[in-house]
């Protein structure tokens, strides 16, 4: 049993990509293996031209640390730390001074709308808010790709709405790619390409489906 069976996909530089499907249909996988999670057991993928089956365990943590930042269903804040200490976590495994640790924490955490809220814990804050911190957190490091595993899931419409203005925002203006799974059609529309798994194959006709600006 093969979770991807010989799927071939090419996402730009800039793009907002949606992946769909019902659950077992192999998105997460394959989001998996672009954001050097897993590697697969068989065929190649290239970022940026290399080839990441070739890289060792370590290398392909450099290139995780470097150029992809991800946002999850359930936020994976630490409990125990305010909102700039979990956006500051990735700079730390990169060794950033404290104070430009401070600085960029604090810069991104406003971008995202939380200016006043960097002393507060996961705990204090609404879902929402949660969502933002955690997506400040990956947007810290200036990725390259973004990977959102549900980013909306646990929220409701309203909330919802808002992060996805808030990834579109910085796909637009940053020109950060942007490779999110979802199962609602409505998060869906904000991306401009979508792609439909089912059974591990992407469904014959639907991939590269543009979404009208």
């Amino acid at each position: 049993m093969h979770a991807l069976r010989g799927i071939d996909i090419a996402i730009d530089q800039g793009e907002f990509v949606a992946m769909m499907g019902p659950s077992g249909s192999g998105k997460s996988t394959c989001m998996n293996i672009l954001g050097c999670l897993d590697t697969p057991s068989a065929g190649r993928y290239l970022f940026e031209g290399v080839e990441v089956s070739r890289l060792s365990r370590d290398q392909r943590a450099l290139l995780r640390r470097n150029y992809i930042g991800f946002v999850f269903q359930g936020f994976n804040l630490l409990a125990r730390t305010s909102a700039l200490e979990n956006v500051e976590l990735p700079l730390i495994y990169r060794g950033v001074a404290a104070a430009e640790r401070h600085r960029r924490a604090r810069h991104v955490l406003d971008e995202v709308g939380l200016a006043g809220w960097e002393d507060h814990s996961p705990a204090e804050l609404s879902g929402g808010q949660q969502q933002r911190v955690a997506i400040a957190r990956a947007l810290v490091t200036e990725p390259m790709v973004l990977l959102a595993d549900e980013p909306t899931g646990n929220l409701d419409t309203a909330r919802s709405l808002e992060i996805m203005e808030l990834l579109t925002r910085f796909n637009h203006d940053l020109g950060i790619s942007i490779i999110m799974v979802t199962h609602e059609a409505e998060m869906a529309a904000y991306a401009h390409r979508k792609v439909h798994f089912l059974d591990g194959l992407i469904v014959p006709g639907e991939d590269h489906e543009r979404i009208d600006d």
